[in-house]
C-alpha cells in the first residue's frame, strides 16, 4: 500500500506499525494466529520475492563486537560489518532487498533494517574487519553497496521474530520462510539495569553488557564476589580504581586470574560475578579494603575460599 500523494513506502511503514502493533498484542493475549513477517513485508509495499532474510549471529567475533553490539553502538561499523559477505554465498544473497536481523544477548532475533542492496563485484582493496581483528585482503570477499530504506524503518529494535529451526542457515528467502512475529514493542529498549545488588553475571557477558550498565559498574567501587560454578569456590575482591567494578572485572575478562594467585595457580574458569556491598563516593582506598576484610571474615573465604590473604 503506497501513499498516492508522494509515491513511496514511507507511509505504508507508518500505517504497517499503526495497524499491526495492537493485532500483534491482541493475539498474543488471545493466543490466536500469529501475525507472519510477509504480511508486513506486503504492507510495505515489498515483493517478498525480493527479500532475503539475514540473521546476523558471528560466532567467530570478539568480545564485544558481536553483530549485536556493533548495531546498538556502532551502526556505521556494523554497516561496513554486513557490506563484505563471502563468495560461497553470493547466490543466496542475490536479491534487491535485505531485512537484516541481529540476536540480542537473550537470544532474541530482533529486526534492524531493510537495505537496498547493489552488488559492487568482488573487493578492490583490503578492508578492516569490524567484529574481529585483521582485514578482508583485497580479492577474498564480495562487496555490497547497502541503502538504508525508509520502509519499515519504525519497526527496527522494535519487531521480534522466531526464526524456528536451522539457526545455521542465516540467509533465507522471505517467500520460502515465512516467519511468525513474536512481538511488536512500541520501542526498542534494552533491559534496565537492575541495581548494584541486584548484578549477577558470568564474566564472559561482560562485554556485551549494554552501554548504560558499564557506565554504571565504571563509576562505583566496592567489594564483590566471584564464584566458581565448577568447584563450588568463591573469591572476595575489592574494586577502588578509578572505573570501579569495570575496570578491575576487565582484568579477569582479560588474563582469567586478574593477577591473584590463589587463581593463577587453578584451571581457568567463568567465574560468575556479583556485588557484595557498595562504597560510597568519600570511602578511600582504604576504606574499601577494610569492607573487603569484613567480607572475607563473614563469607570464610580465606578457610572456605580462594582467598589466600
Amino acid at each position: 500500500m503506497l501513499c498516492p500523494a508522494c509515491n513511496n513506502s514511507t507511509y505504508a511503514a507508518q500505517v504497517s506499525f499503526s495497524r499491526l502493533l495492537p493485532v500483534v498484542h491482541r493475539n498474543q493475549k488471545e493466543s490466536k494466529m500469529p501475525i507472519k513477517l510477509n504480511t508486513i513485508l506486503a504492507e510495505a509495499g515489498l515483493n517478498v520475492e525480493d527479500v532475503r532474510l539475514l540473521r546476523q549471529k558471528d560466532n567467530r567475533a570478539s568480545k564485544g563486537r558481536m553483530p549485536y553490539e556493533l548495531w546498538r553502538d556502532f551502526p556505521e561499523q556494523f554497516d561496513l560489518y554486513q557490506s563484505t559477505q563471502s563468495f560461497q554465498n553470493r547466490e543466496k544473497l542475490n536479491s534487491k532487498f535485505w531485512a537484516s536481523f541481529v540476536v540480542s544477548p537473550s537470544g532474541e532475533t530482533i529486526f534492524i533494517g531493510l537495505y537496498r542492496v547493489k552488488y559492487l563485484g568482488i573487493s578492490d582493496h583490503d578492508i578492516h574487519r569490524p567484529h574481529m581483528d585483521g582485514v578482508d585482503l583485497a580479492g577474498s570477499c564480495d562487496a555490497y553497496k547497502l541503502e538504508k530504506e525508509i520502509a519499515l524503518s519504525e519497526l527496527v529494535g522494535k519487531l521480534i521474530i522466531d526464526w524456528g529451526p536451522g539457526e545455521r542457515a542465516w540467509v533465507q528467502r522471505a517467500d520460502r520462510q515465512n516467519k511468525n512475529v513474536l512481538q511488536l514493542r512500541a520501542e526498542f529498549k534494552e533491559p534496565e539495569f537492575p541495581g548494584f545488588l541486584n548484578f549477577i553475571e558470568p564474566l564472559s557477558k561482560l562485554e556485551r553488557l549494554p552501554l548504560s550498565w558499564i557506565t554504571a559498574l565504571r563509576s562505583t567501587k566496592g567489594v564483590y564476589l566471584l564464584t566458581c560454578h565448577r568447584t563450588k569456590e568463591q573469591y572476595v575482591g575489592s574494586a577502588s580504581g578509578e572505573e570501579g567494578f569495570w575496570q578491575r572485572w576487565e582484568e579477569y575478562v582479560r588474563n582469567r586470574h586478574g593477577g591473584n594467585i590463589a587463581l593463577k595457580s587453578r584451571d581457568p574458569s567463568d567465574y560468575q560475578v556479583s556485588i557484595l556491598e557498595v562504597a560510597g563516593t568519600a570511602s578511600t582506598k582504604e576504606d574499601i579494603v577494610a569492607m573487603e576484610n569484613r567480607w572475607k571474615r563473614k563469607l570464610q573465604s580465606r578457610e572456605m575460599g580462594l582467598n589466600g590473604n
